[in-house]
């Protein structure tokens, strides 16, 4: 039983840390290299789509500014173009080494926009825990079934699975009452 409980709390870390992740992509009005994980670039010298990661560097070193260091120098133009059609709302300017992508100030409008989203994230993020739940509480009701736990022992591991969800349900609550302050906080 105490193996299910260990596999249940990894089960949840990896919800919240997918969660964690998905935080990341959302811009704050700050940059952070994390707003560029999900762009995908189409490159015709390789014939293949990769992701940003890993064609390129990105850093960045003031908080309004992105810094793109290809390695690869000739897919300079297909980054440049990748990051404009992935729709961030982000306008890379390229010079032959590097591609500097500023970060426009939020208006108040897409401020509440971002909120949103990050609600929406949270809601997939607490269903997602509640879907191990689910998972788990089954399991354990099957072993009951099977006569391999007691009726106490599944009580006890029913309520064990309990706390670990409200735990991680919490977390990620926290997780996105931050990410919020962060994209409201206009200074």
């Amino acid at each position: 039983m105490e193996a299910y409980l260990e596999s249940l709390k990894d089960d949840m870390e990896r919800c919240s840390e997918a969660f964690r992740k998905d935080l990341g992509t959302v811009r704050t009005g700050r940059a952070s290299p994390a707003i560029l994980d999900g762009v995908q670039v189409p490159v015709a010298s390789y014939g293949s789509t990769l992701p940003l990661n890993q064609l390129a560097t990105v850093t960045a070193p003031d908080p309004r500014l992105l810094v793109v260091n290809a390695w690869d120098k000739s897919t300079l133009g297909d980054i440049e173009r990748a990051i404009t059609a992935a729709g961030l709302g982000l306008n890379p300017q390229g010079d032959g080494n590097v591609i500097r992508v500023p970060i426009p100030a939020l208006t108040g409008e897409r401020r509440q926009e971002l909120v949103k989203v990050v609600r929406r994230l949270q809601e997939e993020a607490r269903v997602k825990v509640r879907g191990v739940r689910r998972e788990y509480n089954d399991i354990f009701r099957d072993l009951e079934a099977d006569r391999e736990i007691t009726q106490d022992d599944l009580d006890r591991a029913l309520k064990k699975v309990q706390d670990l969800t409200d735990e991680y349900v919490k977390k990620v609550d926290a997780m996105a009452a931050q990410k919020e302050k962060e994209v409201l906080d206009v200074g």
